[in-house]
């Protein structure tokens, strides 16, 4: 399988398989991915923007993933997740996860309760968020209710994620599965949105993966849940429709990458440029934050 190429730690017991934007995988030692029934999930402190793995990293970043993700397993009992151990190798302690390897379906399944980013870009256009039309008069915030299911299929390290239709979701996995994904995204937004806005932070949209137990059929979360880096947080006491809102993810790294500062064109093809130390500290700061209010825990590196 390809992937990206990076450093790759070694680890007693563990062989490296693959290397994704944020997340390496592991399988047991002289064991195929084809042959086992469980893998090493490491989290990395990589920050990718644009579709970029940047050259900068964010100190802590795997292990605010790693602990998020857990915590909100604990939160989403009613969905079955893919977490087998978080007895790891000292070297990675805190950042990875021993989970179920899944057979996981080609789909990001995206819950939108708010209308931003993309979805705005294109409801200004036509009056849909990917095709799903919505009535007159929102603005960049406006909240979606009920909340929309907007899935894009699975790309490659370094390709774009495709916005694609139910209908396509259907040709991809089937009527069934694809209904059961669209009913499971949606219920875990709506659980997951009231948790956060239960501790002042809205959640505004979310990415999940789901695959399939081989043991048992079952469709399970897979993957992260519920991070900076897979959902869009804002304060809800600084939220006011109609303005971009104060975010918990790496809204600092985008902003900066597309001002003057950086030099860099988005549209150019070429690398972006290492990230000064101020935007990495206060993106780090940001994803700290995100975790501790969320969870009510002191972050410990």
């Amino acid at each position: 399988m390809a992937g990206l190429q990076t450093d790759v730690l070694t680890l007693e017991g563990w062989d490296h398989f693959y290397s994704g934007k944020v997340r390496d995988l592991y399988v047991p030692a002289g064991v195929s991915f084809e042959d086992t029934d469980r893998v090493l999930v490491v989290a990395s402190d990589r920050i990718s923007a644009y579709d970029f793995v940047l050259t900068s990293e964010i100190p802590d970043k795997g292990k605010v993933l790693t602990q998020l993700s857990l915590w909100w397993f604990e939160q989403l009992g009613d969905f079955a997740n893919h977490v087998i151990s978080t007895e790891v190798p000292t070297e990675v302690a805190g950042r990875a996860m021993v989970c179920k390897k899944l057979d996981m379906y080609p789909i990001e399944c995206i819950a939108r309760g708010y209308l931003t980013g993309s979805g705005l870009a294109e409801y200004k256009v036509s009056s849909t968020v990917c095709e799903l039309p919505l009535p007159a008069g929102l603005v960049d915030g406006s909240r979606l209710e009920p909340a929309l299911f907007t899935p894009s299929a699975k790309a490659e390290v370094g390709e774009h994620d495709e916005n694609i239709s139910y209908a396509q979701t259907v040709d991809r996995v089937g009527s069934e599965v694809a209904e059961a994904l669209r009913e499971k995204t949606v219920a875990l937004y709506e659980q997951a949105e009231k948790i956060a806005r239960e501790r002042g932070i809205i959640l505004a949209d979310t990415k999940v993966e789901f695959g399939a137990d081989p043991a048992t059929g079952e469709i399970t979360l897979g993957d992260e849940v519920l991070t900076p880096d897979s959902s869009r947080f804002w304060d809800a006491e600084a939220y006011k429709p109609g303005q971009a809102q104060a975010s918990f993810d790496k809204q600092f790294v985008r902003d900066w990458l597309t001002s003057e500062a950086s030099g860099w064109d988005k549209n150019s093809g070429e690398e972006p440029p290492a990230l000064p130390a101020e935007i990495i500290e206060k993106t780090r700061a940001r994803y700290i934050e995100a975790y501790e209010r969320l969870t009510g825990r002191s972050f410990s590196a």
